[in-house]
């Protein structure tokens, strides 16, 4: 078929689900490129959707998907095997390592979405509670309770959400709405705020708070250090419980396993995917055992076609192996180093930078026509981003409304600084032929 021909199909019969489509047909990906077609080489600055943190087509996981595809791949749901379990363990201990000894029990799943579906519902079941609070730039996912807790984008025409989500300020320090005296965050006042509107709005009945580490469809905006104490207090006050929603920041990308060691706290609940299944559709749930038993004493049913299937198990445990033998949380705090340097010399030259953001390989700019004003760049960024595929670059803008001009930027750990310093180069590049 021709390329005019496959275009016509994807008019005629592909369901579009969000922006636009990539305009060039991907043949295949290795490492930290993807290949077009008609053979374009396109540095992949997003590992996939954020996932492939192993760059794409790893030699060891493809080794692990060819074995256990040929012995075991999918179970009835209520059957276990050892790939499973295994994996349930290794989380428990990863964690514990990590300073949250309490997290020693695992629902293994598909999607973050689900992931987070399920942790809602457990947290539903245990409290009594129905109510739910999150950032009023979160994305949490697609499905009924983690779309009801998304407000970054896709509420409106679809009816009403699940009755009792609460959006509570996302502490944005780049853009503080509530200031101290020299201009910058006063997130402990924005914090009280919050939740004295979640007190006026609840009924009684506060389940949990659900967010994550780093807002990364939100923006990349990382809360300030001690916000997380601060709102897991909230939390423990009004009987909820708190769930971190580490899809994107978990399993070394932030250069800790797990993005919450740095602010020395331990959720309720910890929900993984994308980097957990390096690419495949692998997501958990991780809770305490007291949790888990008040849930299963409850009913808690989330039986599903997918759940506790070996193959996805398998590469998982081949992931946490890689992971923990070549150091990758180090790994990824030096590359995000070299990145961050770049980013704020990038910063220096162009007076559209506005900001830089982020921790680790999993960080962001954001373009603005004003650095005064800090008026938003929308178009500016659309153009930004033409330009860098045409340059060989793919460079996530976030898709989302007055958030056309911040760059998503989480290049795989398994990335090289001389890949990062050719990607920062095409950014370089790209924002000089914009520039207004």
């Amino acid at each position: 078929m021709t390329a005019q021909g496959f275009w016509q199909d994807v008019d005629r019969h592909v369901v579009r689900y969000g922006g636009t489509f990539t305009p060039e047909i991907i043949a295949r990906a290795e490492g930290s490129f993807v290949y077009t077609e008609d053979g374009r080489r396109i540095l992949d600055f997003t590992s996939g959707q954020m996932s492939a943190i192993l760059g794409h087509a790893h030699p060891e996981i493809v080794a692990t998907v060819q074995r256990q595809v040929a012995s075991l791949d999918h179970l009835f749901s209520g059957m276990l095997s050892r790939p499973v379990v295994d994996l349930s363990r290794r989380l428990a201990e990863s964690l514990s390592e990590a300073g949250a000894g309490s997290l020693t029990k695992t629902l293994l799943l598909t999607t973050g979405a689900e992931a987070n579906e399920a942790a809602v519902r457990m947290a539903k079941l245990v409290t009594g509670g129905h109510e739910i609070v999150s950032f009023a730039r979160s994305w949490h996912g697609m499905t009924q309770a983690a779309a009801a807790a998304t407000y970054s984008s896709g509420r409106k025409g679809y009816g009403p959400a699940s009755p009792g989500n609460f959006a509570i300020p996302t502490p944005n320090e780049y853009r503080p709405d509530f200031a101290l005296p020299d201009g910058s965050l006063d997130w402990r006042r924005q914090l009280d705020f919050a939740f004295e509107l979640v007190d006026a709005q609840s009924v009684g009945s506060l389940a949990a708070c659900i967010v994550e580490p780093i807002l990364s469809s939100g923006g990349v905006i990382e809360p300030p250090p001690g916000y997380f104490a601060a709102l897991h207090a909230k939390c423990r006050e009004r009987g909820m419980l708190l769930i971190l929603d580490e899809a994107q920041t978990g399993l070394c990308r932030t250069g800790t396993w797990y993005a919450f060691q740095r602010d020395g706290i331990v959720p309720d609940i910890l929900t993984l995917s994308k980097t957990l299944g390096a690419g495949l559709p692998l997501a958990a749930v991780v809770t305490s055992a007291a949790i888990e038993e008040a849930a299963h004493e409850r009913g808690f049913l989330f039986y599903t076609t997918h759940v506790s299937d070996p193959l996805p198990a398998a590469v998982g445990n081949t992931v946490l192996d890689i992971l923990r033998r070549d150091a990758f949380d180090q790994r990824a705090q030096k590359l995000g180093d070299h990145l961050r340097r770049g980013l704020l010399e990038l910063r220096d030259r162009h007076e559209v930078v506005g900001d830089v953001r982020g921790r680790g390989l999993l960080q962001g700019i954001e373009l603005v026509l004003d650095r005064a004003t800090k008026e938003g760049a929308d178009t500016l960024g659309a153009a930004v981003t033409r330009r860098c595929f045409e340059l060989g670059l793919h460079l996530n803008v976030v898709q989302l409304p007055r958030m056309g001009g911040i760059f998503r930027i989480a290049p795989a750990l398994t990335s090289t600084e001389e890949e990062l310093s050719l990607g920062l180069a095409m950014l370089d590049e790209a924002l000089s032929s914009v520039e207004p």
